[in-house]
């Protein structure tokens, strides 16, 4: 691996023009190359952000030598497919969340960069938020004691489009996949994985869901109560409940800049930890020195962590009626 990590961006959708202006913040790291589908659109986003090359296929991209690590940001049916194509290549991958469409193209996925030992990872930067590392931070000190309890909701209100991605089933759409996956894996990651997964909701004529509300229970008596909408808007907050105290996780929990202790009889302390850039930044830098260090997972985002929330998202997605599907390779 070169001292500089270079990057291909893999799906130049609206995502991935917000993630590839944070490398003008992160040190070691540059952005090289940029793979659609279409290559004309591949060549309009790469002269816009100052890539070196454009290409109109994924293979292209994935022949390259000068690109080490995949940012992919296709829809989620397509991740699975493109994210072993890359492993096979050798390339290193950070990939959106969510990660697949379902849990055996996660499974697969996995078993071979595992088997490969190639570097993955899932693309949820809500883990790299500084003030989300302060909230690990706080509650690993014992401020609030033993955390039992979480809640978090996140949701916006989209009219109805059968055109749109986010209503498509083939294109995985839906609350859960897009939004949904947010609200999972934060309490995944202070609750760890769940014994039972409770959901109610309602779809959209398209079949996929429009809202979903879930309980994740623990054998143990923890839980968490998960509220996400593509039909109404809903704060974007969290709270995490401790045997101490409480923490509140201010709007927009996913990338928050502030988050507020709770505990006794002592006044509120508000801590704010804003993100540098336009916050994804902290996820490349991650990925960046992992992939200097020679590893091939993160100790934040682990893959064990990206399955247990894909295997969430698909019993509640499945609980809706909404069965999805990875996309064929191509």
């Amino acid at each position: 691996m070169t001292a500089e990590i270079r990057w291909g961006v893999v799906g130049p959708g609206r995502i991935a023009e917000k993630v590839v202006e944070d490398f003008a913040v992160v040190d070691g790291a540059r952005a090289v190359a940029v793979a659609s589908r279409s290559l004309d659109r591949a060549r309009d986003f790469a002269a816009r952000h100052g890539l070196e090359r454009s290409y109109g296929s994924y293979a292209e991209v994935l022949a390259d030598p000068d690109v080490d690590v995949l940012y992919v940001a296709t829809p989620h049916p397509q991740h699975a497919a493109i994210a072993r194509a890359a492993i096979e290549a050798g390339k290193a991958l950070l990939v959106e969340k969510a990660f697949t469409a379902t849990s055996a193209g996660a499974v697969a996925v996995v078993d071979l960069a595992r088997e490969r030992r190639v570097f993955v990872m899932e693309a949820m930067w809500t883990r790299f938020q500084p003030a989300v590392v302060a909230l690990r931070e706080v509650i690993a000190d014992g401020a609030i004691g033993e955390v039992r309890s979480v809640q978090a909701d996140l949701g916006v209100q989209r009219e109805f489009d059968p055109a749109d991605r986010l209503f498509s089933h083939g294109l995985g759409g839906g609350a859960l996949l897009d939004l949904g996956v947010y609200v999972v894996s934060f309490a995944q990651m202070l609750l760890g994985t769940p014994d039972t997964v409770s959901a109610v909701g309602s779809r959209f004529p398209t079949g996929v869901d429009a809202e979903a509300s879930l309980l994740l229970g623990y054998a143990d008596g923890r839980s968490a109560a998960l509220m996400t909408s593509l039909r109404n808007a809903l704060p974007g907050q969290a709270r995490v409940y401790g045997t101490q105290g409480w923490i509140d996780v201010l709007p927009r929990f996913h990338h928050p800049q502030t988050i507020v202790l709770h505990r006794g009889d002592a006044e509120p302390e508000t801590i704010t930890r804003p993100q540098l850039g336009g916050g994804y930044s902290h996820e490349l830098i991650e990925v960046t020195e992992c992939l200097q260090a020679g590893r091939t997972e993160s100790a934040v985002m682990p893959l064990a962590d990206t399955l247990a929330v894909q295997d969430v998202l698909q019993q509640a997605a499945e609980q809706l009626g909404v069965h999805h599907a990875e996309a064929a390779a191509g």
